[in-house]
């Protein structure tokens, strides 16, 4: 079933991480319930670097596929992956009726030494891309579909078709060599195959239309879905600037800094996230696409806050 982004309303959809451990995923069970009750057009689960929660991610996968109507989307990396290897995870992802991916090229181990060594047989997002098309080609070449009216025969039908979303860049990637290179990059995933890209976090949603306008100038017209983070503490926002490269946002920053306690600081933290989300729909975005940190409660807010849910959520409907 692919991603469908055109349908009334405002699409969501939320990103959440594999446990480490197995009481998690108790847990994360209830904060999926929780998401998939909103009807989000997918839930993305995320890949360790160099495949360090695989199976975790796959479990996860299999459960978001089973136990709720939500669509799930794998991601997958580069780091660590021969062609053989990453082959083989595909597949293992496609049989398990994992249908859509978010292909990243990812982030160096840490410790690791400067230039593309880690990244193994496949040097690029846009490389990854086009495996996974082809190993879903090779996998389903085609289908059949009976002729109406002639009992017993068939026609060959369109091969069913993957979801392949990646990374888009707003602020530019902290490794980019030049300032057009994202963009640049982007028009090469679009060419390899991909059919959406998902936003790294931005703070102000002038980075996001200003992106989306120099990207469709360029010639992107793929999809390109906001990726908003509530950031609810000084530490999380310091955590996320030492992971992303993202300039310090002041404003948040001195807010956040001036709350003293856990409460008001996450008040903070959703109200600057929910005004993103109203911000970046008015300027024409086709979705918007929550980094949960496998908890609803606070992604919940940001939406019910940004006026695109009711402010008590149903839970009554079935999600299975």
């Amino acid at each position: 079933m692919p991603i469908d982004l055109s349908t009334p309303g405002v699409p969501v959809s939320f990103e959440v991480y594999p446990p480490r451990s197995d009481a998690g995923f108790a847990a994360l069970h209830e904060t999926i319930r929780h998401l998939a009750a909103v009807d989000p057009r997918f839930i993305s689960v995320t890949y360790g670097a160099g495949g360090s929660t695989g199976g975790r991610s796959l479990e996860l996968l299999i459960h978001i596929l089973r136990e709720t109507h939500v669509q799930p989307l794998a991601h997958l990396t580069c780091v660590g992956n021969s062609y053989a290897g990453a082959t083989s995870l595909i597949r293992e992802f496609l049989d398990a009726g994992i249908t859509s991916f978010l292909a990243l090229r990812g982030d160096p181990p840490a410790g690791s030494s400067e230039g593309d060594a880690f990244l193994g047989d496949l040097e690029s997002a846009a490389q990854l891309v086009q495996l996974i098309d082809c190993v879903q080609a090779a996998r389903a070449p085609y289908t059949e579909a009976p002729v109406p009216g002639v009992p017993g025969a068939v026609r060959v039908a369109e091969r069913p078709q993957v979801d392949i979303a990646v990374a888009a860049f707003p602020n530019g990637h902290p490794r980019a060599r030049h300032a057009a290179s994202d963009i640049d990059a982007l028009l090469a995933k679009q060419a390899a195959g991909a059919t959406l890209a998902i936003t790294q976090l931005f703070f102000h949603a002038a980075d996001y239309l200003g992106f989306v306008q120099r990207a469709r100038r360029a010639g992107v017209t793929i999809p390109i879905l906001p990726g908003i983070m509530p950031i609810t503490s000084p530490a999380r926002l310091r955590r996320v600037l030492e992971l992303t490269g993202e300039q310090l946002p002041a404003e948040l920053a001195v807010a956040l800094e001036v709350e003293p306690t856990a409460e008001g600081q996450r008040a903070v933290g959703v109200a600057h996230a929910a005004q993103l989300v109203r911000d970046v729909v008015d300027g024409g975005a086709p979705g918007v696409h929550l980094y949960a940190f496998n908890s609803h409660d606070t992604v919940l807010d940001v939406l019910t806050r940004a006026g695109l849910l009711d402010p008590v959520p149903r839970m009554s409907r079935p999600v299975h």
